[in-house]
């Protein structure tokens, strides 16, 4: 993209205004959280406009650190820096993005990975993810809006410095909680426009990444390392994988061996890009795909006396927001009970939830709910995360939504 911005710049991008905490607020944020409340702030002082940066202080003008505000998010300030003398600037904004570079090249196949996310790169509301030579950007909040295009410049500078050049950047910032932000709903290319159907090779496998109509940014990058993960227990098993979205752990069960796959999702468009990927992989043959209900094809299996070596369940979120946590717990009750049955003895479950707001906990225990009304046993082979581009930051839990189980059912 057009290098706008000089990165080397000390230029303090900061109003000359100060938001002060109420007394006794600011827990979250002090306990290692990067947000604060609307409810947790006293006053402010100076002029600003929504989005800029200030500086944040508590009720006694001891300094808490620098982020942007935003009059009407319940979010109302987003953490940048900690440290007075760490002005934002240019500078300091290119060196966040350069640390998320290196931390990913430390721990990850940096092919096709998850380069910015968000809070836990300390660059909140804003993710970016990289398909080879190709940047898709999720911006979320008005504060890292406003400085999206300088990230993007500092990222594409970074990455051609490594030698990657960046072939082109497409917006996914199309999110219904940007209203929330006052911002509207958008996407599309930034700078040249190029073939939003994007190649990619995870683990083997070949992938065409739909950018622009692909569900969040385009491919799930999280379940990266978790689809590696069930590769051994594959060879010569019959394999049922359900939400399989554009097929990635069903293609990952068939070229590990395994003798048959049934992949399944509710979602036309997700199919025929699954059968796609099957294609480029010469995998066609081994796997079958239903365009059906989960909800509705687990019971017909059961009734029609169907047995699987392996059973993966690896649903969309089933809550979004804390209101509707019950009615969530009930859906991955339902469909961990179906899947077990569904497994032959000692044959293994793979089931997760990309849900925060499902806490590992409830999550454990709604498991444990399902295997006592299934009349099974679990035996834990594996506990796994999101994959360590989508790094857990302790103390923001947003940060923290993948959990993955490997079970055998006894």
């Amino acid at each position: 993209m057009e290098n706008k911005y000089d990165l080397h710049s000390a230029e303090d991008l900061a109003a000359e205004a100060t938001a002060f905490l109420k007394k006794g607020e600011g827990r979250f944020f002090k306990a290692g959280g990067l947000w604060i409340y609307d409810n947790e702030i006293a006053r402010t002082e100076g002029k600003f406009q929504n989005g800029d940066i200030l500086s944040v202080r508590d009720f006694d003008g001891f300094f808490l650190g620098y982020g942007f505000i935003n009059s009407l998010s319940k979010i109302r300030i987003r953490m940048l820096s900690r440290r007075e003398e760490e002005k934002i600037t240019p500078a300091f904004l290119n060196a966040r993005v350069k640390a998320a570079w290196d931390y990913r090249k430390k721990v990850i196949d940096t092919a096709s990975c998850r380069v910015i996310f968000g809070e836990a790169d300390f660059l909140p509301g804003i993710t970016i993810d990289k398909y080879e030579d190709i940047l898709v950007v999720e911006s979320l909040a008005l504060g890292i809006d406003r400085l999206k295009e300088m990230i993007l410049q500092a990222l594409c500078e970074v990455l051609s410095a490594d030698g990657t050049a960046v072939r082109g950047i497409y917006e996914r910032s199309d999110a219904k909680v940007r209203e929330k932000e006052g911002l509207e709903r958008c996407k599309g290319f930034i700078g040249a426009p190029f073939d939003t159907k994007v190649p990619i090779t995870e683990n083997g496998i070949r992938y065409i990444v739909d950018v622009e109509n692909g569900q969040k940014t385009g491919f799930f990058l999280d379940q990266k390392e978790n689809r590696a993960a069930i590769r051994r227990l594959c060879r010569g098993a019959d394999v049922l994988d359900c939400f399989t979205h554009t097929g990635s752990f069903a293609l990952n069960a068939a070229a590990a061996g395994a003798v048959s796959v049934t992949a399944v999702d509710a979602s036309d468009l997700a199919i025929a890009q699954a059968e796609q990927n099957a294609e480029l992989n010469g995998l066609s043959d081994r796997v079958k795909f239903l365009c059906e209900d989960v909800f509705e094809l687990l019971p017909s299996l059961e009734e029609q006396g169907r047995k699987f070596d392996i059973v993966i369940l690896d649903p969309p979120a089933f809550t979004k927001s804390r209101d509707s946590i019950k009615a969530a717990a009930k859906g991955y009750r339902e469909i961990n009970l179906r899947g077990m049955k569904l497994v032959k003895e000692g044959g293994f479950l793979v089931t997760c939830s990309c849900s925060h707001f499902m806490d590992p906990e409830l999550f454990a225990k709604t498991i444990g709910e399902a295997a006592h009304d299934a009349h099974r046993r679990l035996r834990q082979v594996e506990f796994r995360t999101q994959a360590p581009d989508h790094p857990i930051l302790w103390n923001s839990e947003e940060s923290y939504y993948l959990k993955f189980y490997i079970f055998q059912v006894i």
